[in-house]
C-alpha cells in the first residue's frame, strides 16, 4: 500500500450537483466538507478532478463549491453518463499521471456513483497496478442515509480505506516541519465548528429530509439524457 503524499494522490469529486440540494441529507454540509478539502488540495499542491452526472439533464456542480481557488490544481469538469468517474477521458488522465497511487474520493451517491468509482480504482481495467481509494466518510452522503454505512463497510471489505477530512489532511502533511503546516493547522482551526457539525449530520443522522425532492433514480426515470 503506497502511504498518500501529496507527489501520488489526486483528489475526486463526484456529482455534487445543485439538482440534488433538496433530496440529499445534509447537503450544505457535504458542501462545507468539500471545500475544506479543496483548501486542503490547495495548501499541499494536490491536483482536483470533478465530473457530473449527465449536467445536460442534472445541470452543473453546485456553485458554491470553491473550484476557482484552486486555479491549475483543477485539472477539469468532466461529464458523464456511466455511473462510475472512470471514463475514457479520466483514465488517459491518470495514465499521463503514473506517479498517482491514491483517490481522495468524495461527493455522491455514495451507493451508486462513489461505489462504483471505487471499485473501478481498485480494479483498473486499463493498466496493471490499482490505485488506492480513500473515501472520505463526512463528504460523502446518498438520498437514503442508511445506504452510507453500509457502503462503506463493503469498501472496506474490497481494500478501500475509510477515512476523514481531518484524518486524511494529517496523513497527507505528515509532519509539523510541512512548510504550509501553520497553514494548515490554521485551517482545521477555523474548520472545527463545521467539522464538527457535518460530521453529526452526515454520520450521526443529525439531518432529515424534509420534502421529497429528484434523487438521481428519479431524475433518470423523468429526464431525457
Amino acid at each position: 500500500m503506497p502511504i498518500p503524499t501529496p507527489a501520488n494522490t489526486l483528489f475526486f469529486l463526484c456529482d455534487l450537483q445543485s439538482v440534488f440540494r433538496s433530496s440529499i441529507s445534509g447537503f450544505d454540509h457535504l458542501i462545507f466538507s468539500t471545500n475544506k478539502l479543496l483548501k486542503l488540495a490547495n495548501i499541499i499542491g494536490c491536483e482536483v478532478v470533478s465530473c457530473t452526472q449527465a449536467s445536460r439533464a442534472l445541470g452543473p456542480l453546485d456553485p458554491a463549491i470553491d473550484l476557482k481557488s484552486l486555479g491549475p490544481l483543477h485539472v477539469g469538469t468532466f461529464d458523464k453518463t456511466s455511473f462510475s468517474m472512470i471514463t475514457p477521458e479520466i483514465q488517459a488522465l491518470l495514465l499521463a499521471r503514473p506517479n498517482v497511487k491514491n483517490i481522495v474520493l468524495f461527493g455522491i451517491e455514495a451507493h451508486i456513483c462513489v461505489l462504483q468509482t471505487a471499485l473501478a480504482l481498485l480494479q483498473p481495467t486499463f493498466r496493471s497496478e490499482p490505485y488506492t481509494p480513500y473515501v472520505i466518510a463526512d463528504c460523502l452522503a446518498s438520498h437514503n442515509a442508511w445506504e452510507v454505512p453500509i457502503v462503506l463497510q463493503r469498501l472496506q471489505q474490497e481494500g478501500a480505506f475509510v477515512s476523514t477530512t481531518e484524518s486524511i489532511g494529517f496523513q497527507l502533511i505528515g509532519d509539523s516541519k510541512h512548510p504550509n503546516f501553520r497553514v494548515f493547522s490554521q485551517m482545521i482551526k477555523e474548520s472545527k465548528e463545521g467539522t464538527e457539525r457535518a460530521g453529526e449530520a452526515l454520520l450521526g443522522g443529525g439531518c432529515k429530509k424534509t420534502q421529497q425532492e429528484p434523487t438521481l433514480s428519479a431524475v433518470f426515470k423523468t429526464s431525457a439524457l
